[in-house]
């Protein structure tokens, strides 16, 4: 303990506000596990001893286990009727995975869901990541005997689960039961598995990535859904729990910024994209007719129509989908080296159209690229160098690691800039004879859609054709 509080003091931190990532620097340079830098914050924080901390933070599950009792023996739910009892029976005999302390982790969530809808769980974030703390928590009852070493995990797990709810403002499961229960999930499994705290670190960010932006809506209303949206966070949070464990995977991020990055973005998601889903998803959210006796007929007439319109749409836009996609004969396009279709494949093509369209010898290339393709251009740049000076195929490994020489060598001026339009890349490039610019807008998969063109775009368009290039609109 004053091992700890000296170097918190020392590094200018403050207990009671430490994030996780000084929870972590704190643990690796004073070789203690972070859940030792946990329970002394909590012990100063509270003027607590340590055994009293412990014991509150087991006892605060008592009724959130109840709960989820309930959800795998007796209860039901319209969102997940009754899955959980039906996976929990005859000593978990249906498995969703052959790994048995995982596999118990996302039955007692689900449970813990659905006890939720029958009386009821104490929030954190919200109920969403209350289910995964609480099937974390009962999972881990089942496999450790020492409470000490119970208590130690958990107090991790809560940690990061307290930092979720203060960081969640509004509707969103990327910082509920999706990322704040993957995010949680890796750092309890890391702990308990003895990890570093480097390793709980890389296995954070490798946890949240995926859940950015996720919104919570469809699960909340919607039969179904909400099982892959709790039930995935777990599963996420164990392959991050791994990878971070078993392997060197390179992670530069620190989890403190992906924290903030889903905490920022997550009004944002509330905002643009819960609209949209509850737009697709209307027409098969729960009713309740006692409560729809209360609404105006008028009302749920235009509502029907607007569920109707929605529904007509959506199988429309289903179907244009269909009509464009390949067939299963010849799925994928041309190999892309630089690691992203969308970042370098769709501008390297750009280029290669652009580099078509040019007579004599390449003096200058210039880049204009909208802010996410600009924000990559460590991974694109050398693509569409190669594409604009040699013509070269977006599956061309050697002129991609080779080009930024070549390119010096040859001294040919390179201009690189950010432009604000959506989805824009430009090339223009000058040379002896004929300069040429291709305008596109990018559409991953190496596609792209030709807006303007110089010398003109019905040259541009037979150069995509005869260089296999797909153009959408």
């Amino acid at each position: 303990m004053e091992k700890i509080q000296e170097m918190v003091k020392a590094k200018g931190f403050q207990f009671g506000s430490l994030s996780l990532g000084q929870t972590v620097e704190i643990a690796a340079e004073s070789g203690l596990r972070v859940s030792d830098v946990v329970i002394a914050e909590a012990m100063f924080e509270n003027y607590m001893t340590k055994e009293e901390v412990m014991d509150a933070v087991l006892n605060s599950f008592a009724h959130n286990l109840y709960a989820l009792n309930s959800g795998i023996t007796t209860g039901s739910s319209f969102l997940l009727g009754e899955v959980p009892q039906e996976l929990a029976e005859r000593d978990f005999a249906k498995r969703l995975t052959d790994d048995d302390l995982v596999n118990k982790i996302v039955v007692y969530t689900l449970g813990a869901q659905v006890g939720n809808h029958t009386c009821g769980l104490q929030p954190c974030a919200g109920t969403g990541d209350s289910c995964t703390y609480t099937g974390l928590y009962r999972a881990l009852k089942d496999v450790i005997e020492d409470k000490e070493e119970l208590a130690r995990i958990v107090a991790v797990m809560l940690k990061v689960g307290t930092i979720f709810r203060a960081g969640k403002t509004s509707t969103g499961c990327n910082m509920e039961g999706f990322g704040a229960g993957a995010a949680a999930t890796a750092a309890t499994l890391v702990e308990f598995y003895q990890g570093t705290p480097e390793a709980m670190a890389k296995a954070v960010v490798l946890a949240l990535s995926p859940t950015i932006g996720n919104p919570c809506t469809p699960r909340v209303m919607v039969a179904g859904l909400c099982a892959t949206h709790i039930g995935g966070g777990v599963v996420i949070g164990n392959l991050a729990a791994n990878l971070a464990l078993k392997t060197n995977i390179p992670v530069n991020v620190p989890v403190d910024v992906m924290i903030a990055m889903a905490a920022a973005v997550h009004p944002v998601s509330a905002k643009q994209i819960v609209p949209v889903v509850i737009k697709y998803m209307q027409p098969f959210f729960k009713t309740n007719l006692d409560v729809e006796y209360f609404v105006d007929e008028g009302i749920k007439d235009e509502e029907r129509n607007v569920i109707q319109e929605t529904m007509t749409l959506a199988l429309n836009e289903a179907q244009a989908l269909a009509a464009k996609a390949n067939s299963i004969i010849k799925p994928f396009g041309e190999a892309v080296v630089g690691g992203s279709s969308q970042a370098v494949g769709s501008p390297t093509n750009t280029a290669r159209i652009a580099h078509a369209l040019t007579k004599g010898e390449i003096k200058g290339v210039k880049i204009d690229l909208y802010p996410e393709l600009f924000a990559r251009r460590g991974i694109n740049v050398p693509g569409i160098l190669m594409g604009a000076v040699l013509g070269a195929s977006t599956d061309n490994g050697k002129a991609y690691k080779d080009i930024i020489r070549q390119v010096r060598e040859k001294k040919i001026k390179v201009e690189i800039n950010q432009v604000n339009e959506s989805q824009l890349q430009r090339v223009t490039i000058e040379a002896t004879k004929q300069g040429s610019m291709v305008e596109a807008l990018n559409r991953g998969g190496a596609r792209l859609a030709l807006k303007k063109a110089t010398p003109s775009l019905e040259e541009a368009y037979k150069a995509a054709q005869r260089l296999g290039i797909v153009l959408v609109d």
